[in-house]
């Protein structure tokens, strides 16, 4: 009996020894107290969170010195401090919050009390949501996205050029503007997209997509915006949150979306973290970093293998599953850790602060097979959990179809994974629409490239939530890639817009931007846009100095893009396609009584198609209306096709 006893002491010790060293915090569930407003703590993310979330988690990053030995409290009816994590650096703690419906949006304070007896007081605000969940609704295959470039597309406002002196605003290490350097800043901004909107609507688009706005702190390059240094913070040179928030706006009243693109798998080598990492695996292949950092370049830098099959394949060595998943893009990119359970959270909470604080329309996700894809799988179910009607697309830059499908929701793959992925962008079929139209027509080349590449879309989940794109900011434009062609490059044009697709265009293709001169040079694909800035002697946005050629082209993607947005036979039209036969190709797009008939020609003399052979189609006797020049053609046995190009008829009269 006294054994007993004594077993019991013993274990009344242990727990009440156990209950003083995790007593660093108290939560008070009672009526809100008055807020006296402070801000004695350096750093907290979230900035601030919102009420009405399914999953009622929140975890907040504190950074300040020595805050790690800490005690916290926080007073506010509905929120329970369920736990406080230390990490491995003395300057952070972790708060583990839990906000019960019954929690109202209101400011109230945390409160740290350190060890010399210094209590520390941060005010945190729980804010009302403006829309419900459902009302995210994010692209779809009735959208064509315009992707920007924003530091090259339009300067708007001058005084963010140069951002020294703007009370408020941070120094930055790249302060200076040079529009004679491909790789300087250039002073296009998030003002400058929107006093375009209008533009942008009229040439037939519905979303805008524009490269990461987030701050780029790098001492050069800092304009294409993939090397970011603060998750929470517009980059000053580009504008304000008020503005990015404002560009949303005006987007939804013209019935268009705000995509924003989004990287989770690494950071800009400055970020304000690096100095002082939280955790001793914050980031991948940390301790070569760590060892290396005073004489930090590409020598000591451990690069990704790139090998992105690694995910896929059954045959990979661990080895180089991990030189891909661990290995950092390039030295200014430090690889983000989504294995420690901390960073996850961190980015899947920054991704949906800024779905709700800019009421976004979608994220593009970029290098979407280089994080843990694990990680990516909860990050994008987290992500479609709280918004079942968003949209989120991943650069996979792959020619493999099985590759781009295993990527997409609903893929049936054998080792059962689920990315929870709506979309993965369609770097095949982009390559086969250049290989189909420009090569010289033969058993297995030219036309037939896209015939058996769109005979791949059986292995899609959902062929028509996979995004097509005629070029984007990391490749040659398609004008280029044409070899300077006009006439291919409307064909090429015309296929991305009528597939069973979501379609993305980058900005300038409406004017023939290239890059002939240095094809494949990211500084010149990412041009400025003509008539961006005051001064620029053409003007693309009012037509002053352009070609006729590209007068031409801009009235070409303008009809082709108007005529795509009113067309639900392409939107969601059943697709039918007949093979490749002298020189031609026919596409289908037909719902209800709508049929869109893409048809390509490569032969330079007049041609007759014998239409007997696509009988099935229905379209005999019928009126169709040539989408681009207007014309009527009445179907019948046979059609005259009588140059070289692109034919798009509807019986939508």
């Amino acid at each position: 009996m006294k054994k007993l006893s004594l077993v019991i002491t013993l274990f009344s010790i242990v727990l009440m020894w156990s209950c003083k060293e995790k007593a660093d915090y108290k939560t008070t569930e009672t009526e809100d107290k008055p807020v006296v407003e402070a801000n004695d703590i350096e750093r907290v993310e979230p900035p601030f969170w919102w009420t009405g979330f399914k999953n009622n988690s929140l975890q907040l990053l504190v950074k300040h010195p020595n805050i790690g030995s800490a005690k916290v409290e926080i007073s506010k009816y509905g929120i329970t401090l369920k736990e406080v994590h230390k990490a491995d650096s003395p300057n952070y703690l972790f708060l583990d919050l839990e906000i019960a419906e019954s929690a109202k949006p209101g400011k109230f304070n945390i409160v740290f009390k350190q060890k010399d007896g210094t209590e520390l007081t941060q005010t945190y605000e729980l804010k009302a949501r403006e829309k419900s969940a459902e009302d995210y609704v994010g692209f779809d295959s009735s959208d064509a996205i315009y992707l920007i470039t924003p530091d090259r597309f339009v300067n708007g406002i001058t005084a963010n050029d140069t951002p020294t002196g703007i009370e408020g605003q941070p120094q930055l290490q790249e302060q200076t503007i040079d529009r004679n350097d491909d790789y300087a800043r250039h002073g296009g901004d998030i003002a400058g997209i929107t006093s375009r909107i209008e533009y942008i609507n009229d040439l037939g688009f519905t979303a805008v997509w524009p490269q990461p706005l987030l701050t780029n702190d790098m001492k050069r390059g800092s304009y294409h915006g993939y090397a970011v240094t603060d998750l929470y913070q517009i980059d000053p040179r580009f504008g304000t949150l008020e503005e990015y928030k404002e560009l949303s706006t005006k987007l939804r009243e013209k019935d268009m979306k705000l995509v924003m693109d989004q990287v989770a798998n690494h950071c800009g080598l400055y970020h304000w973290w690096m100095k002082d990492l939280p955790f001793k695996d914050w980031i991948n292949l940390q301790e070569n970093y760590e060892e290396n950092i005073e004489n930090w370049g590409n020598d000591f830098t451990i690069n990704s293998n790139h090998r992105r099959t690694t995910n896929q394949d059954i045959y990979a060595s661990k080895a180089d599953h991990d030189g891909m998943s661990q290995g950092w893009f390039v030295a200014t990119m430090p690889d983000l850790n989504q294995k420690n359970p901390f960073m996850a959270k961190y980015i899947i909470q920054n991704s949906i602060w800024w779905i709700e604080v800019a009421q976004l329309g979608g994220i593009r996700q970029d290098t979407y097979p280089y994080p843990d894809k694990d990680f990516m799988s909860d990050w994008a179910g987290a992500i479609m959990t709280e918004y079942p009607n968003f949209s989120i697309v991943g650069e996979e830059w792959s020619y493999n179809p099985l590759l781009i499908g295993y990527w997409q929701e609903g893929a049936n793959n054998r080792d059962g994974y689920d990315s929870n992925l709506r979309s993965s962008m369609d770097f095949a079929m982009q390559n086969l629409v250049v290989q189909g139209v420009k090569e010289e027509e033969a058993w297995d080349k030219g036309l037939v490239k896209i015939y058996e590449g769109l005979a791949n879309d059986f292995h899609y989940a959902s062929p028509k939530d996979i995004m097509v794109f005629p070029d984007n900011h990391d490749m040659s434009r398609i004008f280029t890639q044409m070899d300077g062609d006009i006439t291919n490059t409307k064909m090429a044009m015309a296929t991305y817009a009528v597939m069973p697709r979501i379609v993305q265009m980058y900005y300038g293709t409406e004017i023939l931007m290239n890059d002939f001169e240095k094809p494949g040079d990211h500084g010149l694909i990412r041009t400025d846009f003509p008539g961006g800035w005051e001064g620029d002697a053409i003007n693309a946005f009012t037509g002053e100095g352009l070609t006729d050629e590209q007068k031409d082209m801009q009235s070409f993607i303008k009809k082709l893009f108007n005529y795509r947005k009113e067309s639900k036979a392409i939107h969601d039209g059943k697709t039918v396609h007949f093979a490749p036969f002298v020189g031609t190709y026919f596409l289908y797009r037909t719902l209800g009584d709508e049929t869109v008939v893409l048809i390509l020609n490569k032969n330079e003399d007049i041609i007759t198609i014998d239409l007997n052979y696509q009988e099935e189609m229905g379209l005999k006797g019928k009126t169709l209306k040539n989408v681009i020049t207007g014309e009527m053609v009445k179907w019948g046995e046979v059609l005259e096709l009588k140059s070289k190009g692109v034919t798009i008829l509807t019986t939508k009269l």
